[in-house]
């Protein structure tokens, strides 16, 4: 696993990964416990729905439409903010997309 100074110095100023084709698992592991999260599967599918949400768009989501994308992909139960703040508390938009390796999203604080 990578160490807190070999994690920083792939980061930008807001903690983002620079180059998102760096991510890797332990990357994304490394960031979560940063924020205190310890991935599960539901975490994992989350991750996998960001980073095809960037592959398709080329742009992390928002808040709005990162639970839209979810819910067309995983259905009404999972596509609610209230799920996706149990996952990922305080923004799941920023929080989700830093621990998948993409770039902040542009409407996040």
């Amino acid at each position: 696993m990578l160490d807190r100074e070999g994690l920083f110095k792939l980061c930008d100023e807001n903690g983002f990964l620079r180059q998102p084709e760096a991510w890797t698992v332990d990357i994304a592991k490394a960031f979560a416990t940063e924020e205190g999260i310890e991935l599960t599967e539901a975490h994992w599918q989350i991750i996998g729905l960001l980073q095809s949400f960037y592959a398709s768009f080329g742009d992390s989501p928002a808040n709005r439409a990162l639970v839209n994308f979810v819910k067309q992909h995983l259905g009404p139960e999972q596509g609610r903010s209230i799920y996706l703040m149990k996952l990922f508390p305080g923004s799941p938009a920023r929080v989700g997309s830093r621990i998948a390796g993409l770039p902040k999203p542009k409407n996040c604080l």
